[in-house]
């Protein structure tokens, strides 16, 4: 069990660096093709437009052909497409590129989130999910760092680096014995159970912080450097958020597991709503680096307890765990591309507070009908073998 843990966290850690070197170079390729805040929006948005497109086709081929291919191919489509960005000299294979890197990231993602929970305990299952996102996130606190790098150094050098890491993890992959693969499930069974009420719950349970987090990673850059905060700095303040998040994300996971998904998802809407709505204020760079880096650790207290919550939900109602985590993907990556593209979209033509102010009001509204819902369950009460 433990060298799938690993195995797992490795796989999220290289997809969330890939994916969080891009941050701290937005105001770089802002200036460089003339990009509006809509544009850099775009830019932003290509990853998740990717990883929505491959949300399905991951989910089928992790069914047809196993997780260990599935993990390989995935890894191995990032950095390919990543030594691409790197090297690119115009705005639209810099969007190519960046799409094509999410569905390499739907893949990547589909794999390993359904290769651990297959083999981990039920009662610790949210434990595990938080720390392995803990780990992903420890990528996204590396991304900036190597972004910042780049600035300096080259994108081309700096991407292929690092694409060379994607490329080894993808050998320990195949290498790695995968879980047994059960029995597969058709489309029309993915269908049927998307009329399930708390499946649609845990996907909207992801959606949010993506959501907050697309936003986010577009508006805060954009702000601090019109405040006169350089790249270097921009990069330090998601490295101390991105910390802060792989600090807190095990905790979440693990009160998930003690004390239920609906009381650790309750704490991560009321954080999140109120460091939404502290955002848009700050009129100097360092206080708006403090407030983003308490927000961001909000909003990622989400993913673990929400996590464990749609795994809950597919064992449940017996659905294929490569289906459940190939609907996460279709959850997080319209989040992340709606928070990127319409959050710069619509700061540019009112300011950054309204787009802010109206996901802490989705937040409360969110809070709200959680606490009139039924509670969610412990994984102690689910089957003890999930498919793979």
């Amino acid at each position: 069990m433990r060298r799938v843990v690993v195995l797992a966290s490795a796989i999220v850690f290289v997809d969330t660096l890939f994916f969080a070197m891009l941050t701290p170079l937005l105001p770089h390729y802002a200036r460089a093709f003339g990009l509006s805040k809509a544009g850099v929006g775009v830019l932003a948005a290509a990853y998740p437009a990717g990883v929505l497109v491959g949300g399905i086709p991951s989910g089928l081929l992790a069914v047809r052909v196993g997780v260990k291919t599935t993990a390989a191919v995935g890894l191995v489509i990032v950095a390919a497409t990543s030594v691409t960005f790197g090297f690119a000299g115009s705005i639209v294979l810099l969007d190519s590129a960046r799409f094509l890197q999410g569905i390499g990231s739907a893949c990547a993602w589909t794999a390993a989130l359904s290769w651990l929970v297959a083999i981990v305990p039920r009662d610790r299952s949210g434990t595990l999910i938080g720390q392995t996102i803990a780990i992903a996130i420890v990528g996204a606190l590396f991304g900036p760092a190597l972004g910042g790098i780049a600035s300096v150094l080259g994108t081309g050098g700096t991407f292929s680096a690092v694409a060379a890491v994607a490329v080894a993890v993808a050998a320990l992959a195949l290498v790695t014995d995968g879980p047994p693969r059960g029995r597969e499930q058709p489309f029309a069974r993915l269908r049927a159970a998307l009329n399930s009420r708390p499946l649609l719950t845990g996907l909207w349970l992801v959606m949010l912080p993506a959501l907050l987090f697309g936003t986010t990673i577009v508006l805060v850059p954009l702000r601090l450097s019109q405040l006169g905060v350089g790249a270097a700095a921009i990069s330090g303040v998601f490295i101390i958020a991105a910390a802060l998040e792989a600090t807190v994300s095990p905790l979440s996971g693990r009160l998930a597991d003690r004390r239920g998904r609906r009381r650790a998802l309750s704490i991560s809407l009321a954080a999140s709503a109120t460091g939404a709505a502290l955002l848009p204020w700050p009129q100097e760079g360092a206080l708006l680096a403090v407030v983003a880096v308490l927000a961001s650790a909000a909003f990622g207290l989400f993913w673990a307890p929400a996590m464990a919550l749609l795994a809950d939900t597919a064992l449940r109602i017996d659905l294929h765990l490569a289906w459940a985590f190939a609907l996460m993907n279709l959850a997080w990556a319209p989040g992340q591309a709606l928070g990127s593209a319409a959050g710069g979209a619509i700061a540019k033509v009112t300011s950054d507070a309204v787009p802010y102010l109206l996901l802490c009001g989705a937040c409360l509204a969110t809070l709200a009908m959680l606490r009139r819902s039924r509670p969610a369950g412990h994984a102690t009460a689910l089957p003890p073998r999930p498919q793979a």
